[in-house]
């Protein structure tokens, strides 16, 4: 049986004080991360996991490549380094072997990463033509269809709240995206709708009622639920539209909470607008990533 690990330096103490300056799901995956590598750290009698040597973190790192993406063993090494640096220790991680250990593992699991299909506007209009004439409908097309429009990440799609949209003259909406991934701070992003995607929140929010705050919410005996939607719903509204449609399996599979977003910036794409206005458009930090979702778009516009 391999000896207990004693702490001396107390990590899990020294993440609480991110708390509130990362996200939940950043959060989750520190601890997640950091507790992989002391397990390991037991399971290979290694005494303490921190103050870490050079040669066991690139022993840790050999190991999970062999087990994990790329990403994954990245993400992991990043943690490491945090660590470090919250309790305040020599950091490792930035030695030249750390550096080639890495490497090693790039190479030897050359993947490209997954990339959700798109969901076009075609397959919009097949999905909101699926749903049924229910609460359920109704609160899913208005998500679909404002998500589409906005090109939101499915956690910024749940996040929204009425005080978030404001009316316009027009019929149309003025949206604040208050916060993203990419905007750790809250500055926010402006988007508008289409005055058909308006009506259909407009509509899903006479259902719902004023005494809940979150624009979108669970459903419960046919009952709106004061509190907001989790993220993995986005997912399942999308692949049931799919499943509804009676797609290819490996199409099904391919749609995610992300298709929204994915699809929208393909037709922008296809439609003749730039990369820059694209990135406006999805509030992208990263050209490197928009040029991914935009690949299968790419044969569309020159064929």
């Amino acid at each position: 049986m391999a000896p207990k690990v004693t702490l001396v330096f107390d990590w899990r103490s020294a993440f609480q004080r991110l708390e509130g300056a990362y996200s939940p799901a950043t959060m989750r995956s520190y601890y997640a991360d950091v507790e992989a590598f002391e397990n390991w750290c037991v399971e290979n009698r290694i005494r303490e996991p921190f103050p870490s040597e050079v040669a066991t973190v690139c022993a840790f790192l050999e190991e999970q490549g062999r087990i994990r993406a790329p990403s994954t063993v990245r993400r992991r090494l990043y943690a490491i380094r945090k660590a470090h640096r919250l309790l305040r220790l020599p950091d490792p991680t930035y030695d030249e072997e750390i550096n080639l250990t890495f490497r090693r593992v790039r190479l030897s699991k050359p993947v490209r990463p997954k990339q959700a299909k798109g969901l076009t506007r075609d397959y919009l209009d097949r999905f909101l033509a699926s749903e049924p004439d229910t609460p359920w409908g109704l609160r899913n097309c208005a998500m679909l269809s404002l998500g589409y429009e906005l090109l939101t990440r499915r956690s910024e799609l749940v996040a929204l709240t009425d005080a978030d949209l404001e009316e316009r003259d027009d019929g149309t909406l003025r949206v604040l995206i208050r916060r993203s991934k990419a905007d750790p701070f809250g500055e926010g992003r402006i988007a508008f709708t289409s005055r058909e995607t308006a009506d259909r929140v407009r509509e899903w929010i006479k259902w719902r009622g004023a005494q809940i705050d979150w624009l979108f919410c669970p459903i419960y005996q046919s009952k709106p639920i004061d509190r907001s939607l989790e993220t993995t719903a986005v997912k399942r509204v999308v692949k049931n539209a799919a499943k509804r449609l009676d797609l290819d399996p490996d199409d099904i599979d391919a749609f995610s909470g992300h298709s929204m977003r994915v699809g929208a910036a393909q037709d922008l794409l296809t439609r003749g607008f730039d990369t820059a206005a694209i990135m406006r458009a999805g509030g992208w930090k990263s050209v490197n990533v928009l040029a991914r979702y935009l690949e299968k778009a790419e044969h569309n516009v020159w064929a």
